[in-house]
């Protein structure tokens, strides 16, 4: 292979000028302790419509398992069973009214994943087993039907899941030796003692995939394309690893041989240890690549367009021994680069990504990126800081072909950055924050204005392409809002909007800077 496509051979997407907001579908209200598909995303579609965003932007949509981390899940094919609406499924008649009447008392403001894990898990379940016995025709084919098309993910994930409950939810390493290491026949035995189980897996994956598709179709009526993220790496604990150990650095005893996580920087002074085992792309590149192509596949037919998580992992990725107690002990390794690209643009023709190009970027990785055409992101938080990066941030050194956000999911919000001590940010000492706000005040020409909309002003007046915000950057919260700190175990991806936060005002406020800014 060369070392760079020829130019004709690139078949670059091309991204108009809008703006969008970052939500991911657990933020959404709903009456059921967590978002779901139901008429709260109906109703932040329409939101989105009159407001003027064309893209709404989620995080990955996949069954979530350790630390409810969507970047750590039991299948990189599967859609959340928590996303489920249940109300859906009780106009369906597979629930009663009686099941929704004596819901639990759930906090608006964050999900409690243990307590709705449990209380969704048994109505799913019970769901499942009135449609299995009793759906109409129509419906039954079309059960069939998605289980024909997508029996490639779907076999291995249903019986996975229904081995990890007889197994008391332990890791697959610790299941019995046979069906851990899919001895054929133990595999036949399997699926006939929990099949059962298994079509209960399956329904539930129908029913996401089918409310999935409602959703996506309002999406499209009101303008709004959906923005996926596809991780570059699969949990340890998952049908993909269980079901093709071959293509994961592992041991005999089908443990991680090395991790994945990326070196000291912004957020950690250690680095950060993930953990996810790395993949043998050697053994990859002789399938032709094949896992990936149909994972890229199965994104491709979710969204409209797709983040790629961790895009410089693809050039060269940190590889940190197994137990390992922190990342700082890593190595770079080459990863599989031009070679990967042209074999998926080969197959799936147009590759409509964003390059998450952030954290140690070198001149290789943007060679990679810019190959290809896939625009890059960047975050304004990281703008006015001493990072030696921090002026590749600044919108006056911003390209037409990139995303560019106030802040992303591993930030804080931009008012909770604003206010903050640099508590949990090991890298930042009181002194760095005082010049960082001394120039960002300078920089960005304000005084007493709300910082959050001087924020999303900037980014919606810059020369990107693409401006995104997350929604709590548009409601101004605070700390208390944040999504994710990198770097620890608990705690994570909880946060909630409250019902009727989206008011008429916001919306119009949006709505002028989209209309002022051409967006």
């Amino acid at each position: 292979m060369p070392d760079c496509p020829e130019e004709d051979n690139v078949n670059r997407v091309t991204f108009p000028r809008c703006s969008g907001i970052l939500l991911h579908v657990t933020s959404l209200p709903g009456g059921h302790g967590i978002g779901d598909l139901g008429d709260s995303a109906h109703e932040f579609v329409e939101f989105l419509g009159k407001s003027g965003q064309k893209i709404w932007q989620v995080l990955p949509l996949s069954p979530t398992g350790y630390g409810d981390s969507p970047y750590q899940c039991f299948s990189a094919f599967a859609g959340n069973p928590l996303f489920v609406d249940l109300k859906v499924l009780r106009e369906q008649g597979i629930l009663s009214t009686q099941d929704l009447a004596n819901v639990p008392s759930f906090p608006e403001e964050h999900v409690e994943y243990a307590r709705v894990i449990d209380f969704k898990q048994n109505l799913l379940r019970k769901a499942g087993h009135a449609f299995l016995e009793d759906s109409d025709g129509t419906d039954r084919r079309a059960f069939e039907t998605f289980c024909q098309s997508n029996a490639e993910w779907l076999e291995d994930y249903a019986l996975f899941m229904a081995c990890k409950r007889v197994h008391k939810d332990v890791a697959w390493v610790h299941w019995d030796a046979g069906i851990r290491q899919r001895d054929p026949a133990v595999l036949t035995e399997w699926c006939r003692r929990l099949s059962s189980e298994i079509e209960i897996h399956k329904f539930v994956q129908f029913e996401f995939f089918r409310q999935w598709e409602k959703l996506r179709a309002h999406c499209n009526r009101r303008g709004v394309k959906i923005m996926g993220d596809i991780p570059i790496y699969v949990a340890h604990d998952s049908a993909d690893v269980w079901a093709h150990p071959e293509l994961f650095r592992l041991d005999e005893q089908g443990k991680p041989s090395a991790v994945s996580g990326v070196p000291p920087d912004y957020f950690s002074a250690t680095g950060q240890l993930w953990g996810n085992p790395l993949y043998r792309w050697d053994v990859s590149a002789v399938s032709g690549h094949r896992w990936w192509i149909d994972r890229v596949s199965a994104s491709l037919r979710l969204f409209d367009l797709v983040r790629l998580d961790h895009f410089r992992g693809f050039e060269a990725y940190w590889e940190i021994p197994a137990g390992a107690l922190t990342a700082a002990g890593g190595k770079w390794v080459k990863g599989p680069g031009t070679e990967f690209f042209l074999t998926l643009q080969n197959e799936l023709k147009e590759l409509p990504f964003v390059a998450e190009n952030l954290g140690v970027i070198t001149p290789e990785v943007e060679g990679l990126r810019k190959q290809f055409g896939f625009p890059g992101m960047s975050l304004l938080q990281f703008a006015f800081g001493n990072d030696p990066q921090g002026p590749s941030f600044r919108p006056h050194n911003y390209s037409r072909e990139l995303v560019a956000y106030t802040g992303g999911h591993d930030n804080d919000t931009t008012v909770g950055w604003w206010t903050s001590s640099g508590k949990g940010e090991s890298t930042r000492t009181a002194e760095d924050i005082r010049k960082e706000r001394d120039f960002t005040r300078a920089y960005l020409g304000f005084q007493d204005e709300p910082v959050n909309w001087v924020f999303i002003r900037a980014v919606m007046a810059s020369v990107a392409n693409v401006a995104m915000i997350p929604l709590q950057d548009v409601l101004g919260l605070g700390s208390d809002a944040r999504m994710n700190l990198p770097g620890t175990l608990s705690g994570n991806w909880k946060w909630r909007y409250k019902p009727n936060a989206l008011t008429t005002e916001i919306s119009e406020r949006l709505r002028k800077f989209t209309v002022l800014y051409d967006r």
